[in-house]
């Protein structure tokens, strides 16, 4: 990753390792590459380098940018999560207008950013659910779902796989 970058654009990190992350990412790349005048954002991989985030950003710990979404601000603000996502979206083109949605209010709150924030939490838990080895273990409440996706997969033997496999039934 490089260090020092176009600081005018807000850099966005995804975790490659990640394949929700990267099919998100790309989906974000192309729909930048579409406005005129060049992409509103520099869209980079975490990498593995915890010095070269660290010099993006001092307050930046590589195990956060591997489990949330993180924006980087040309003046030096992080967003992360629903935030990082509402602003990516404004920054886009064919988002431009569903973004500003975040930003109405209702009795001084914003009931559509708290929904995207929400629903950043559930992906994020069930990121280890579609695929995502790098983002670690779902969160407690995911279990029984990520026990049935481990049992289609055929990675859990049965509870009495020696019997099982030598033929014999309890």
């Amino acid at each position: 990753m490089t260090i020092r970058e176009d600081l005018s654009k807000p850099i966005l990190l995804f975790n490659d390792e990640c394949a929700v992350c990267r099919v998100i990412a790309r989906w974000v790349t192309q729909s930048a590459k579409r406005q005129a005048g060049g992409s509103p954002l520099i869209i980079r991989p975490i990498g593995n380098d915890p010095l070269a985030l660290r010099a993006l950003n001092p307050q930046l710990d590589i195990w956060d940018a591997y489990a949330n979404i993180h924006l980087l601000m040309p003046d030096g603000s992080m967003r992360t999560n629903g935030e990082a996502v509402a602003e990516t979206l404004r920054r886009l083109p064919s988002t431009r207008w569903l973004a500003r949605s975040f930003d109405v209010r209702v009795f001084e709150k914003r009931p559509f950013q708290a929904i995207l924030n929400v629903a950043y939490m559930v992906l994020a838990d069930l990121r280890p659910l579609l695929g995502c080895e790098s983002c670690g273990i779902p969160p407690p409440w995911l279990h029984p779902f990520h026990w049935i996706a481990q049992r289609i997969k055929g990675r859990v033997m049965p509870k009495n796989h020696t019997a099982v496999a030598m033929g014999h039934s309890m």
